[in-house]
Order: C-alpha cells, then structure tokens, then sequence
C-alpha cells in the first residue's frame, strides 16, 4: 500500500458553532445561514417563518449546511431540485488567498459562475464559512400512489414518462422486487414505483391522478386503496403502505449498514446516473460485474439490488446494494473488489463514478478518468491560486502534486470498515 505522505502537523475545523440563521429575506425567499448548522437545527429556525429548505439528504440528522453544498449533497426529492446546487444563491468561502463573497442573484451571465466554483469543491478550494440559500413555502398539500410492475423495465419506462411529464413529483423511486422484499417494503412478488407530490399552494388530485394514469399506460397494477391525496399533514409526503414502509426502511438503512458490517457481512452501496437510452446496458453490466466479483471473493449468491433515487428527463440515477457474506480478515480486500468491479462497469457504460455521494478518496482513480484533463488542469490551476501552499485536504479531487499521483484501486480503504478491520 502506497505511504502516506508525512506532514508537520494538521489542523481540523469544527463549524457547530457556526449553527445559525442569520437573515431571512421573506420577499425574496431566501435566507442567510452559517455553515455548521445540522439539518434539524436549520428546519426548526425556518419552520416559525413558514419556509423550508426542503434538503433532506439521508445524513440531514448528522450532516450540516457546509457539507451539503461542498459536497454537492442530494437530497430525498427525486425531481426538479434535487441537489442542494440550485438551492445555493451565493456564498461566503474563506481560503487562503482571501476570502470569497459572491453576489446575490436569482440568475446571471456574466462569465462562469464563481459559487459553481465551490459547489463540490469538497474543501480543496477554502471553508465556506456561509450561504445565501433558496427557500420554499412549507408544503401543505399531498399526494401518493404505489404501483406494481412484472417487470422491472417496464417500471423504469414508466418513470421516465413521470420525468418527462412535467408533473415534478416529490418522490418517484423505482425499487426492485428483491429490495422491497428484503426492506420489508413488499412481498417480493413486483417491482414498486412509489409516487408522491407535494405543494404549499394547491390540492394534488389532478397530478396525482395523471400519474397514475401514466403508470398503468406501461403496464403497472395501482389499487385504488393505494391512491391517496390529503392537506394539513407535517409528515413527509409518501403516505402510508407500501410508500411509508420503503421510508422507513429508508431512514434505518445506515444503522442496519453498520450492524451487518458488525456481524462480519459485505454490504456496500453505489450510485451512478446515466442517459434513458443507456440505462438497459448499464443495470446489466454492473450487476453481472458485481455478481462475478462477489464470486471472485468467495461470496457467490450475494444479493444485488437496484432502485432508483432520482429521475430526469434525460436519465436516472440508479442505486445498487450489495449484501453477502464476507470472509473474516479479507472484508477490505472483498469490498475492493467489488468496488472496482461496479466502478469500472460503470464508465464503461457512460455512467457517473458518482450522482450524490461525491468523490472523496474512494471514487479518484475513476474521477480522474470521467473528467476531461483540461478541466483537471484548470482545477489544479483554481486550487495553485486559492491555496497556493496546498493544505486543504490534500489528495481530494487532485492530487497533491505531480510527485504524488492518486492512489491505486487496490490501495483504498474504505473508511466504514476501519471499526471492523
């Protein structure tokens, strides 16, 4: 494994301090909000005002304001705005060549865009220390249906009409049969497309009755009883049955994550996007990859699932699990593998090495090929002007210096499985 590179010293920034909002703009629907607050935190100082920032990525309870936007977080809503990107409307950042206060703009075009700059910068650039964020009226209406499909594809196909209907539902999340089987979401018996809208403005009957509409034009079974539309209700917009179990299960997967890790199991999540048009061939390849890998490392018969978490016109963006049983003392070794494996099929087949959990150190060596050498070029020159003794978290997103190129595949460790190891 390669060594690590010997520094004199290193510093950590804690922001949770910095865990207030500051202003709130209510004709413009804005807010200016320090960088450390946690998602709760955030929600209960906006809630008086009526407004929300409607950002709820699965680590809201445990992550905060700065490290969504550096880290270009999506959150739980499948269409329209699902990344924190289009809800940053300007930005404080302190580097170390001078600190950075980007105007406040609903939208402009004068030049590149400096606050895209930081968006998923991941620290390399400076500290956002603040944000100007873009709010919403808390929502007061729902709606939800689940439908039911034979066959996966045609769930996905149904999706895409959702996506391209203009309708912007809530939550439009395909989820295999084997992941609902095992989620507790369903018998196992189809593949489940849970639909949801939500709006602080009118009733939903008509968009949630067109959806259901579309559903079953691509083969999908909706039972009445599972069509529901109501006002005045806190909780988050899926409903009951089918759509409140998969939440559920949604919100406990991280603890489940680290109890199986406990008992010694493989179990490993990865998320790409990927064009309509490419979606058939690349759901085939990761999962024959990941299954011939899992055999490769002595765990055949680990199951494999997909759902989606987000849907555009142009594409989803697929979520694959990976649950088997893991060989004492080889776990890192078994989930570099598998790693590699997924990783590779998706480039192979013009995915993302990544949708919404950034790059960090354990998606570089795919970072640095998805992405075209002269932008890498730029990028190095952006962080040689704002951090010119490169000292904000070195080796993520580039490498250090030419002398220290970025690490090999079989060098990760994933940082999960330290605990266990």
């Amino acid at each position: 494994m390669r060594r690590r590179r010997r520094l004199p010293g290193v510093v950590s920034l804690d922001l949770r301090r910095l865990d207030r909002v500051l202003e709130v703009d209510t004709a413009s629907r804005a807010a200016r909000i320090q960088a450390g607050v946690y998602g709760p935190a955030l929600e209960d100082q906006l809630r008086p005002h009526g407004l929300t920032l409607r950002h709820f990525p699965q680590s809201f309870e445990v992550s905060s304001l700065g490290g969504w936007i550096a880290t270009r977080s999506g959150g739980h809503y499948a269409t329209l705005y699902t990344h924190v990107d289009e809800l940053v409307e300007s930005l404080r950042v302190v580097t170390p060549g001078g600190t950075v206060e980007t105007r406040r703009l609903p939208g402009s075009g004068a030049g590149p865009s400096p606050d895209r700059l930081f968006v998923g910068s991941e620290g390399i650039l400076g500290v956002i220390t603040q944000a100007w964020m873009r709010l919403q009226d808390r929502p007061r209406f729902r709606a939800s249906a689940t439908a039911r499909f034979a066959r996966f594809e045609d769930g996905a196909m149904a999706a895409r009409a959702l996506a391209q209907s203009g309708l912007h539902p809530a939550n439009c999340r395909l989820v295999d049969a084997a992941e609902a089987l095992v989620t507790g979401t369903d018998d196992g018996s189809a593949h489940l497309l849970l639909v949801a809208f939500e709006s602080a403005d009118h009733p939903l009957d008509a968009w949630i009755a067109r959806a259901v509409e579309l559903t079953r034009d691509h083969g999908g079974t909706v039972h009445d009883e599972e069509v529901r539309s109501r006002a005045g209700d806190e909780r988050g917009g899926e409903g009951a049955g089918a759509a409140e179990s998969w939440r559920q299960a949604f919100l406990r997967a991280p603890y489940l994550r680290d109890a199986l890790v406990a008992m010694g199991m493989l179990n490993e999540t990865f998320e790409t996007a990927v064009t309509w048009d490419r979606f058939e061939e690349l759901h085939a390849a990761v999962t024959a990859a990941v299954r011939d890998a899992l055999a490769a490392v002595g765990a055949p018969g680990g199951l494999v699932t997909c759902r989606f978490t987000h849907v555009y016109p142009d594409g989803p963006a697929p979520y694959f699990t990976v649950v088997a049983p893991g060989r004492p003392g080889a776990l890192l070794e078994q989930w570099a593998a598998v790693k590699q494996a997924a990783s590779e099929a998706i480039l192979a087949t013009g995915g993302t090495i990544t949708h919404h959990h950034a790059v960090g150190r354990d998606h570089r060596p795919w970072y640095d090929r998805q992405r075209p050498e002269p932008f890498a070029a730029a990028l190095r020159a952006a962080k040689h002007a704002l951090d010119p003794g490169g000292i904000l978290n070195p080796g993520v997103l580039v490498a250090p210096c030419a002398e220290h190129p970025s690490p090999p595949p079989t060098a990760l460790v994933h940082p999960r499985w330290r605990l266990v190891a």
